[in-house]
C-alpha cells in the first residue's frame, strides 16, 4: 500500500492515535448524563458510554420538553466539567513512538499536517505544547473551536474545518487517521480516505464490527468493511511512505 497521489494532507485524531493519553471517558460521558438528569431527564434515555451521543440525546430531550432556553447554560456546565476531566492526567500524556518522526517525514515530503480532536482547545494545546509539538501542525481543530453540537466529530464539517485550518485542503484530499469508529464516521461522511489504528481502545475485530454496523445504518459509496485499512500504530504509516 502507498499513499494515494491525490492526498495533499494528513490529519490525526489526538488521544489514542497521535498521543498516548489517559482520559476517563466513562466520567466524561457521566458528566453529560448527570447534568441532564439534574434538569429532570430520565437516566434510562442515556447510554452512559459515549459523550457525544449522550449529549445529542440530552439536547433532543430539552427540545421535546420546551427547555431550549437552558441549552447554553448546560453547554457551559458540561464543557467546564469535561475540561477538568480531560486535563486531570495531562502530565502523563506523550506522543506514541514514531508519531513525531512520521509528521516530520510527511512535512518534508510536502504534505500538510493537522490534528482534529474531540478534546478541548485548552487540553490539546496543553498536552501538545508540553512536548513543543504545536509547530508541527498546519492546523489544529478542537471540539470547542466551533459549535460542538453541529460541527464536532462525527460531523463531516469537522474535516472541512480541519482542511480550512491547514490552508484550504478539501476533505477528499485529506487522509484522516484515527483509533475509534467516531473518527471513521467523520471520514466517511466527509469523503476522506481513512486509516484505522488499534493503538486506542478498538482492536481489529471491533473495528470491523463497528464499521459494518455503521455502514449498514448509513451507507457511503466507496466505504466498506472490506476496504478498511487497519494498522497497529501510527508508526506503521512510515512503512507506506
Amino acid at each position: 500500500m502507498a499513499l494515494d497521489p491525490r492526498i495533499k494532507a494528513v490529519g490525526f485524531d489526538m488521544d489514542g492515535t497521535f498521543m498516548r493519553t489517559r482520559v476517563d471517558y466513562v466520567r466524561l460521558s457521566n458528566c453529560v448524563v448527570e447534568e441532564f438528569i439534574s434538569r429532570g431527564a430520565p437516566r434510562e434515555m442515556f447510554e452512559g458510554v459515549h459523550y457525544k451521543m449522550d449529549l445529542d440525546e440530552g439536547y433532543r430531550w430539552l427540545e421535546e420538553h420546551g427547555m431550549v432556553e437552558s441549552k447554553e447554560e448546560i453547554k457551559k456546565a458540561i464543557a467546564d466539567r469535561a475540561n477538568e476531566i480531560e486535563i486531570e492526567h495531562a502530565d502523563i500524556a506523550k506522543p506514541f513512538p514514531g508519531a513525531v518522526e512520521l509528521v516530520n517525514r510527511l512535512r518534508s515530503m510536502g504534505y500538510r499536517t493537522g490534528i482534529l480532536t474531540r478534546g478541548s482547545r485548552y487540553y490539546a494545546t496543553t498536552i501538545l505544547g508540553a512536548y513543543d509539538l504545536l509547530g508541527l501542525f498546519d492546523g489544529i481543530v478542537a471540539r470547542d473551536d466551533y459549535d460542538e453540537e453541529t460541527d464536532a466529530k462525527p460531523a463531516a464539517i469537522a474535516l472541512t474545518h480541519l482542511g480550512e485550518a491547514m490552508g484550504g485542503i478539501p476533505p477528499k484530499d485529506i487522509l484522516y487517521v484515527g483509533d475509534g469508529v467516531t473518527d471513521y464516521m467523520t471520514a466517511a461522511r466527509a469523503g476522506s480516505p481513512f486509516i484505522a489504528l488499534t493503538s486506542g481502545r478498538t482492536d481489529a475485530e471491533l473495528w470491523k464490527s463497528q464499521v459494518s454496523e455503521f455502514l449498514m445504518r448509513e451507507p457511503h459509496p466507496g466505504y466498506s468493511p472490506g476496504n478498511l485499512v487497519i494498522m497497529d500504530s501510527i508508526a506503521d504509516i512510515l512503512d507506506i511512505l
